[in-house]
């Protein structure tokens, strides 16, 4: 177990940590949360032993393999598929030592070795490293392609897939949804839930750590605090706690107050002095209970839209993509779209990867042309757009007083709206005060960031907001306060994001961009979850069937076989494939079967819940209703799961 008694942490002269106490059991899942600036990146520096206690007991294992996601961004041509596979060293080492063994003619090392590896998982490693990598949301296609062909934000998902890649038994992450789209989080989800180890997550996806964790540590004025239970228990825990203190605090008071005001009364009585002086010591014993201190949480509001046209925009027989380069064809991703966007709506943009979000997303925002159809905009249409890259448009030299002032003077602001100390003070008002002001850009936090962006759209006074991924380094007060200005916004909101405690408070209407093209989704996120797992497997199967239908590649002239040994090789391929598969598509006929039972029996529990019952039978039924439907949820994670495992294997073996 992991344990820390008394332990004292200093990051120069701030105490991040003082005195505290906390014992982590093996196999918990631990939610590590606290407001940005609380200690919880130096709680991990000192668990992955970059840091050391001032002071007290800290105690980790020795034996315990540690994986973590590195930070740097990598920069190598290695495939994906290699990147992620040295995620296990373990296995790595093993194949060094088998090429020396091999070299040096070694027969008894090189049987060893063999063992080894085949007990290390070398026979399926592959196959692993191949379904983390799709899991995470990349194609079957850039499997083998250079780490360094991708943007930043994917190859912070390769250094993810790489850390799970690696046996460990403390698996710690550091944000881990960040660069995540929300079919990628659900499949992390269902990851996290099987690892066998101890997890210590730090995220401010309040429905991820709901999700994957049963512990939840609080850090606050360089105090740690264990809860049992998962991120909503921790809220419903510290609020009673915070109740039952402030109550405490002022019984405490009245106690005090009482015996301060005997001895005021009597201590220059002499006959009542020694009682006095004893209601003194009485006072000096008394351990203090400290008040609740209210924090001062983060609010905005964004201004009154100018106008709102309505409708704001109006899309008629579409067609979105990339224009022609050179010689090369348009890229239409989107075909046939006509939507209408109205004043006042709240449009919740889902779909899975790869489908178009972006697309439609830039179009909208003027980035890209219409291929074909008219997108036609309303009268004094405003849009306030934060795309994901914005941070990287900020000016890493630059103050945040200088963004508001150029900002200003392009867009023709009035003199009087304009001047530096209106500016100033709207700063202050997204807690960018004092020096804050004049601190360059380029060495705010991500979250710092973020909160300018988000300062310089609101003093545009936009009536369309387009918000992609808006919440990717906000912590959970300023995703709270976002979530209450879009409510209070008198216009329209347009949001892609992998947050769903946002989606759900915000969004009314959701828009589905998939096979194609843009139509409305009638159903909630969990009906969203459900599509991406029934899009997962149709993608899989029909990318088997095309694999099964290409014509087999012409053979080398240099070494062709005859037509009997390639159909040999072929059939002992094929055997070997199925030897490979056999036992996971067995397990997943079996779980075919096993849904089938539960649909049907969910279903007649539905019917019979909406006729009238007993209130004993109401609630035997609501009892295995609520069964079938976990029991639903877990089968469908383990179909998506070997799904996954089945097609990256069929990928290794056949080099497709």
């Amino acid at each position: 177990m992991i344990q820390l008694k008394n332990v004292t942490l200093r990051r120069g002269a701030k105490v991040v940590l003082d005195g505290v106490s906390a014992t982590l059991n093996p196999g918990e899942h631990v939610g590590l949360v606290g407001r940005n600036g609380a200690g919880k990146s130096s709680l991990f520096a000192l668990l992955a032993g970059h840091l050391h206690e001032d002071g007290g007991d800290f105690f980790l294992p020795s034996q315990w393999r540690m994986a973590q996601v590195a930070q740097d961004m990598p920069e190598t041509c290695e495939a994906a598929t290699a990147f992620v596979l040295a995620g296990d060293s373990q296995l790595a080492t093993l194949q060094q030592r088998l090429a020396a063994a091999q070299e040096q003619g070694d027969g008894m090392a090189i049987a060893q070795l063999h063992a080894d590896l085949h007990d290390a998982g070398a026979h399926d490693a592959v196959a692993r490293a191949q379904t983390l990598i799709l899991g995470l949301g990349f194609q079957p296609g850039q499997l083998d392609a250079p780490v360094n062909s991708f943007s930043g934000g994917w190859r912070m998902r390769l250094q993810l897939a790489r850390a799970l890649m690696a046996p460990s038994d403390l698996l710690l992450l550091d944000e881990p949804t960040n660069h995540l789209d929300l079919d990628a989080l659900v499949w992390l989800e269902a990851w996290l839930k099987r690892y066998a180890g101890t997890l210590i997550v730090i995220s401010h996806d309040r429905e991820f750590l709901d999700a994957v964790t049963d512990v939840t540590l609080h850090i606050e004025n360089a105090q740690l605090t264990r809860y049992g239970g998962n991120y909503s228990r921790f809220e419903e825990l510290r609020a009673q706690q915070i109740l039952l203190q402030q109550a405490a605090y002022e019984r405490q008071q009245d106690k005090i107050a009482h015996l301060q005001s005997f001895i005021d009364r009597f201590k220059a009585k002499a006959t009542k002095a020694k009682q006095a002086q004893s209601r003194v010591k009485q006072i000096e014993r008394m351990e203090k209970i400290a008040p609740v201190l209210a924090s001062a949480d983060f609010t905005f509001t964004f201004r009154e839209p100018a106008n709102l046209p309505n409708p704001m925009l109006a899309i008629t027989d579409a067609a979105f993509g990339y224009p022609a380069e050179g010689e090369a064809a348009p890229s239409i991703i989107l075909r046939g779209v006509s939507r209408s966007v109205l004043a006042g709506q709240r449009i919740g943009i889902l779909g899975a990867n790869g489908q178009g979000k972006s697309t439609l997303v830039k179009t909208i925002a003027r980035e890209l042309q219409p291929l074909a159809g008219k997108v036609t905009e309303g009268k004094g249409l405003s849009i306030g757009y934060f795309a994901q890259q914005e941070l990287d448009v900020l000016r890493p030299e630059e103050n945040p007083l200088q963004h508001m002032v150029r900002l200003a003077r392009d867009l023709g602001a009035d003199a009087a709206s304009s001047r530096e100390q209106e500016l100033r003070n709207f700063l202050g008002s997204f807690n960018f005060s004092g020096d804050m002001v004049s601190q360059a850009v380029g060495s705010m936090s991500g979250g710092e960031k973020a909160r300018l962006v988000l300062a310089m759209i609101v003093w545009q006074r936009p009536n369309l907001l387009l918000l992609d991924e808006p919440t990717n380094h906000l912590d959970l007060a300023t995703r709270e306060a976002l979530a209450m200005a879009l409510n209070d916004f008198d216009g329209t909101v347009m949001l892609v994001s992998h947050d769903r405690a946002l989606l759900r408070s915000v969004c009314e209407d959701f828009w589905l961009v998939g096979r194609g093209g843009v139509g409305p989704f009638d159903g909630d996120l969990d009906d969203y979850q459900r599509y991406l797992l029934e899009e997962s497997r149709r993608l899989r199967e029909a990318a088997r069937s095309q694999a099964d239908s290409a014509p087999a590649s012409a053979p080398r002239a240099s070494s062709a076989p005859n037509g009997r040994e390639q159909r040999k090789a072929s059939a002992q391929a094929r055997q070997q494939l199925a030897e490979k598969t056999r036992p996971l598509r067995r397990e997943l006929a079996q779980l075919d079967s096993r849904l089938a039972v539960l649909g049907q029996e969910k279903t007649q529990l539905e019917e019979r819940l909406s006729s009238p019952l007993p209130p004993a039978e109401i609630a035997d039924c609501g009892r295995r209703l609520k069964a079938c439907g976990d029991e639903i949820e877990q089968l469908e994670e383990r179909w998506l799961e070997l799904g996954e495992a089945i097609e990256a294997i069929e990928t290794a073996m056949t080099g497709d």
